[in-house]
């Protein structure tokens, strides 16, 4: 199998489908030339396996190509306008593309025209790319490196920058370029920031939007320097909902680094059995990692917390819990954790404590430590652990069936009996079920 070396000097034998090798021999015998292009090169130089194979096929038409893939497997003609092929085989799928230009011609993210040419040189199509980390090549088989505009070199020196004029012609690229940030410890060259600032988000669809959120806040990472290439571009003047944790920017780049590597460390303790801070604690499931994320990058503005996700998701767990969870962390009082009527309370109106101390736990500790509570992470989460309130919300001791069997009708009598019950059990004044079943019958 061939080998590069890594932006780290070491050796690094990427995995690659030796299906994939052969058609690439097979193209290279044809006459043409094969390329894997984008994230894969870029990841493997960082010396991280991907398995998301882009190949560029170049002095070879599409009538040449189809007969050599057809030999391994279903060809599918996926995109005729942008001269795309899906290859798929048992247990693999690729994409094989031509080198094209695109044309801006209409408003949106549609509004291209694209012009195939299997004659272009590496250079020329990949200058349609976004970032020179991303405008790279390695022909196969032997993996040589092809990069044109410097994307190595910004790799090493941390650097994100555009690749030419073509940039603006796709304005997600400004958030592209955040979740990059984030992702791959870059900074945005001086030039790039300048250019960004020129461009509008308007014509994404929501839906774009949020999905480059979402890489930038649950991709594994350093979201800080995301946020830091947020404001460099100056997207909180475009997201005035976003603002900084008590007056610092800073701070919330704390908070965005924290979440995340408690998320990483979380996900590591379910992996062992689910002991988080001495408490058996269910994982979190893929809403409550999104639910999280946000969260924290929120925390600055809970008041405004529900304008911002509802310019840019249409996931109605975040419109509905987020705003929720910020609301009852902007309310905290340290003394909760000697008041289980209160931390019971909260539990019912979040579904459970496990994601407030999380975030909790995500606050930079100075706050804590200057209001004289250093240790209340810590004992916000026991103090939810001890009464088995990380999970879920208390469920009622008393219950409709049990009333009736005891002889109660149906009607607002019941309802008023389960309400005041549930009161009482969450005061703890009632204690497990036979107590609530005996004080029903005292109402009798």
């Amino acid at each position: 199998m061939p080998s590069i070396v890594t932006l780290a000097g070491k050796t690094f034998e990427p995995d690659l489908p030796r299906r994939l090798l052969s058609i690439a021999g097979e193209i290279r015998e044809a006459g043409g030339r094969a390329f894997l292009v984008g994230g894969w090169v870029r990841d493997a130089l960082l010396g991280k396996d991907c398995r998301d194979y882009d190949v560029e096929v170049y002095d070879l038409t599409q009538d040449e190509l189809v007969p050599i893939l057809k030999k391994y497997g279903r060809t599918n003609l996926v995109g005729k306008a942008f001269g795309v092929i899906h290859l798929a085989m048992k247990g693999l799928s690729l994409d094989f593309s031509f080198p094209r230009t695109e044309s801006k011609v209409g408003y949106g993210h549609r509004g291209f025209v694209v012009h195939t040419d299997e004659k272009l040189s590496f250079k020329e199509a990949a200058l349609r790319r976004d970032f020179t980390i991303n405008a790279m090549g390695m022909e196969l088989p032997e993996l040589t490196l092809c990069d044109p505009y410097g994307g190595i070199d910004d790799l090493k020196k941390g650097l994100l920058r555009h690749v030419g004029p073509a940039f603006v012609e796709d304005s997600l690229r400004i958030l592209r370029g955040v979740q990059f940030a984030s992702r791959f410890a870059l900074r945005l060259a001086p030039e790039t920031i300048e250019l960004c600032q020129t461009l509008s988000l308007e014509d994404l669809s929501i839906e774009r939007l949020f999905e480059e959120f979402k890489k930038w806040l649950l991709k594994p990472g350093k979201p800080s320097l995301g946020l830091r290439a947020f404001l460099d571009i100056k997207l909180n003047e475009f997201f005035p909902e976003v603002s900084p944790l008590r007056g610092s920017w800073d701070d919330l780049g704390e908070m965005l680094d924290n979440m995340e590597s408690l998320r990483r460390n979380f996900a590591k303790a379910e992996a062992a059995g689910g002991a988080v801070g001495d408490a058996k604690c269910a994982p979190l499931s893929d809403n409550q990692v999104m639910e999280f994320a946000f969260a924290s990058f929120l925390s600055g503005s809970p008041e405004t917390s529900l304008k911002f996700l509802e310019r840019i998701t249409n996931e109605s767990h975040l419109v509905k819990n987020v705003p929720l969870l910020l609301n009852a962390y902007s309310e905290l009082d340290f003394a909760i954790v000697s008041d289980a009527p209160a931390l019971r309370r909260m539990a019912v109106k979040l579904g459970g404590l496990k994601l407030l101390c999380l975030l909790v736990k995500a606050t930079p500790r100075k706050y804590y430590a200057a209001a004289g509570a250093p240790e209340f992470p810590e004992q916000l989460w026991q103090a939810a652990a001890s009464l088995d309130l990380l999970n879920a919300a208390p469920p009622p001791f008393l219950m409709g069936k049990m009333l009736m069997d005891l002889g109660f009708k149906p009607g607002k009598q019941m309802g008023e009996t389960i309400k005041q019950s549930f009161e009482l059990q969450l005061d703890g004044k009632i204690k497990n079920v036979d107590e609530a079943i005996e004080w029903a019958k005292s109402r009798l």
